[in-house]
């Protein structure tokens, strides 16, 4: 499917090659998706912010799309995820880029700023709030924290399992996943599910797509995932410890502008909301921190105008 004004093309970058989506000239704007998304993800923002004179780009991130997909589980350490970024920033032709990320992408975009400030000029995250470096091990403390319960990152972890429950049916895994996320759902109705459960058996499949996910989305979607399969997009969950380990010593604050946005209705920020709260400690030049009532998790997807007019404040408040 074409997006009118976003072409592709694939960029070398930390050897290996990313495929980006891009529109506009001007200053680099990056937008980092999560999972289990695509540059695609981003689709309505590249219009409104090519329109205000930025150089928009958003890659499928490594692993995902028509982008390299490494073997080794470990190649998708934060670390090298965030290599992959700042090496797009020179290989764009720039010297530094505004870096915004969603899900996934927003502890990437928050780390890039926090480990290369002289490459990222300002940056923001949607759904996911910065959080400093835990003192603990990430995998021993959610195993205690979730001990005898379903929780979805623990799934995730056993090489194979997860991959093989989407890919039998991408289509519906996809539907049932993202539809669960949005704010259209009341989390709090879901079966309660042991450790022993699977994830998308008891989730409701949904007769009707909600209004910010059509058809051909859900077909984008599947066509990307059908080519390259649920591997790579996985094994970034299963990488908490090794990142923890590669980044120890690692600074606690963000210095540069940054912005924060994400919905009332989203798990993610139920679940991080001492994090939210703390989110002006730690990122100590906040400039937009903003909740969007009623929707959930898919922020940029679920409210486009919303999240465009936050972006397009963000950057006319960093560049006048």
């Amino acid at each position: 499917m074409s997006w009118e004004g976003v072409t592709e093309r694939r960029v070398e970058t930390n050897g290996i090659a990313l495929n980006i989506a891009e529109a506009g000239e001007g200053p680099l704007v990056l937008l980092l998706h999560g999972f289990p998304e695509s540059w695609y993800s981003w689709r309505h923002q590249f219009a409104p912010l090519a329109a205000a004179g930025y150089h928009v780009v958003a890659p499928d991130m490594r692993g995902y799309g028509k982008s390299d997909r490494p073997e080794d589980i470990t190649a998708y350490n934060q670390v090298e995820v965030v290599n992959d970024i700042i090496g797009l920033i020179p290989a764009l032709g720039y010297e530094t880029a505004v870096v915004i990320g969603h899900d996934w992408g927003a502890p990437t975009a928050w780390a890039t700023a926090l480990f290369h400030p002289d490459k990222v000029r300002a940056v923001g995250g949607l759904s996911v709030p910065f959080m400093p470096r835990s003192p603990v091990q990430p995998m021993p403390m959610m195993r205690e924290m979730f001990k005898g319960q379903f929780f979805y990152q623990l799934y995730f972890q056993e090489p194979g399992v997860a991959e093989a429950e989407f890919e039998k049916d991408l289509k519906t895994g996809l539907r049932k996943f993202l539809v669960m996320g949005g704010g259209e759902t009341d989390l709090t109705t879901l079966a309660p599910k042991t450790e022993h459960d699977d994830l998308l058996t008891s989730l409701p499949d949904p007769q009707v797509l909600p209004p910010w996910l059509s058809e051909a989305d859900l077909d984008f979607y599947a066509a990307e995932f059908t080519r390259s399969g649920m591997r790579g997009p996985l094994n970034y969950y299963r990488n908490h410890d090794l990142t923890w380990e590669l980044t120890k010593g690692a600074p606690t604050q963000i210095h540069q502008p940054a912005m924060f946005v994400a919905g009332t209705a989203d798990g993610v920020v139920m679940m991080a909301a001492e994090a939210v709260k703390a989110l002006p400690q730690f990122v100590t030049d906040l400039r937009i921190n903003r909740m969007i009532p009623g929707i959930g998790h898919w922020t940029q997807q679920e409210a486009p105008d919303a999240v465009n007019e936050s972006i397009l404040e963000f950057l006319n408040i960093i560049d006048g």
